[in-house]
This record gives C-alpha cells, sequence and structure tokens, in this order.
C-alpha cells in the first residue's frame, strides 16, 4: 500500500484505541477537533462504522479498488475488527453513488438546496 508515509498514516488513522483527534483537540494550532464525542464513547457499531470510513479513504487517497477486502484487509492490519456487513454495505455505497460524491456530501461541498419555488399563476376564471 504506497509509502512508508502513508502506512504510519494508516497505522495512526486505523488504531483500535482510534485516532486521537476524534478525542481531544491537539496542541498544535493547525489540529482541528472533529467531533464532540470522544471515540472511545461512540457504540461498536459508530466505531465500526469510522473503521470502515477510514479504509475508504485510504483506499481512495492511494487510488486502489474500494472493495470489502481491500478494506478488512486493512482494518485486520491496524489490528481492528469489524461486524463482516460493514465493509460489504460501505463498498457497495461507494460503488452505487461515487466515492467523490460521498466526500462532497459529507464536506458541506454538494449542491445547494432548491431554489425558491416559483410565483403562482394568475387566477383563472
Amino acid at each position: 500500500f504506497g509509502s512508508s508515509k502513508r502506512g504510519a498514516r494508516r497505522s495512526s488513522l486505523l488504531s483500535c484505541q482510534l485516532p486521537g483527534f476524534l478525542q481531544r483537540p491537539s496542541k498544535q494550532p493547525h489540529f482541528v477537533e472533529m467531533a464532540n464525542v470522544p471515540a472511545a464513547q461512540l457504540s461498536k457499531e459508530q466505531q465500526d462504522e469510522l473503521l470502515c470510513t477510514y479504509a475508504a479513504l485510504i483506499l481512495h487517497d492511494d487510488a486502489a479498488q474500494i472493495t470489502p477486502q481491500a478494506m478488512t484487509n486493512l482494518i485486520k492490519a491496524a489490528g481492528c475488527t469489524v461486524e463482516g456487513y460493514w465493509p460489504m454495505l460501505m463498498a457497495k455505497m461507494i460503488s452505487n453513488v461515487g466515492m467523490d460524491a460521498l466526500i462532497k456530501m459529507g464536506s458541506g461541498a454538494g449542491g445547494g438546496g432548491g431554489g425558491a419555488a416559483p410565483a403562482a399563476g394568475g387566477g383563472g376564471g
């Protein structure tokens, strides 16, 4: 999977304790708290979803195919486990919607809401 820098990033992103940046804000000025709830307080399902999300993002960043097996391998390499259905669901959603579209949705960069409704037509009658 790519360079050793990316390997180190993968290890830190997918530690079974979950990423530290989800637990406490860093003292580094460029580091932003990403969640209001520490990752350790998330339910097992929420943690599994988060691990699959990180695995998919890493695979996408490496321009690798996002498959259930690739996600599972990456998660296992980090020393973590998820319920078997999560990688399948995530990979299917990514296949149907597209990773770029999902990233835009998650970042709030998607298309805006619909415009105002057109004015009612003149009264007939």
